[in-house]
């Protein structure tokens, strides 16, 4: 199949990754997976066994009058430990990597057949500036709710992206089905789109 160029002219691609049949449970599931491993899991509580200290008996069992007591480090002691104590986690979900690639063609299907793929032939701005890029959107009759896709890291973009609320610019390695749908549009260099097929197909 062919991919109509914004500035003019067409780009052959392959149909097993830009026209793909969108699959609704696979999409959801690299979705999920995805933000899933986003997902920090750095939370953590000190349980009995973790704090400091408490390695003797503070009083004899019987004889001094107290309630009985093992450890100073208890839950029901001040600066004891913490009962059913959170941990550090991981949340990443396992996804073969077949089936993520899937996904990820599926997605690239439907922004073909929604027109929300907006390919164009070369995406560069000369120096960081929010209104140049605000410009260079509206040329292309786009809104901010944009996601730019390089293949290489470009700084001007990226910083000219950043203050434009919906607005992101990302590469080529950094695409995911997050960013994906995140987005009213997706701009794509021709480059890009010869990247991603390469890695997909």
């Amino acid at each position: 199949m062919e991919l109509q160029i914004a500035n003019g002219g067409t780009l052959e691609v392959v149909d097993g990754v830009f026209a793909r049949e969108y699959k609704k449970g696979l999409v959801h599931q690299a979705i999920v997976a995805q933000m899933a491993a986003d997902r920090s899991g750095t939370k953590a509580q000190k349980n009995r066994s973790a704090v400091s200290g408490g390695g003797i008996k503070p009083w004899r069992q019987k004889g001094t009058g107290r309630a009985r007591s093992g450890t100073i480090r208890s839950p029901i002691w001040r600066s004891g430990g913490v009962n059913f104590a959170a941990s550090n986690r991981d949340y990443s979900q396992k996804m073969n990597k077949k089936q993520y690639r899937a996904a990820i063609s599926a997605i690239l299907s439907e922004l073909v057949r929604q027109e929300r793929l907006v390919v164009v032939e070369e995406f560069a701005i000369d120096e960081p500036k929010t209104k140049t890029m605000l410009a260079k959107l509206s040329d292309l009759g786009l809104s901010n709710d944009t996601l730019i896709v390089t293949v290489e890291d470009d700084r001007n973009i990226a910083l000219s992206a950043r203050n434009l609320i919906g607005c992101e610019a990302t590469t080529v390695s950094m695409v995911n089905s997050v960013n994906l749908v995140a987005h009213d549009k997706v701009v794509m260099t021709a480059d890009a789109v010869k990247s991603i097929q390469e890695w997909l197909a």
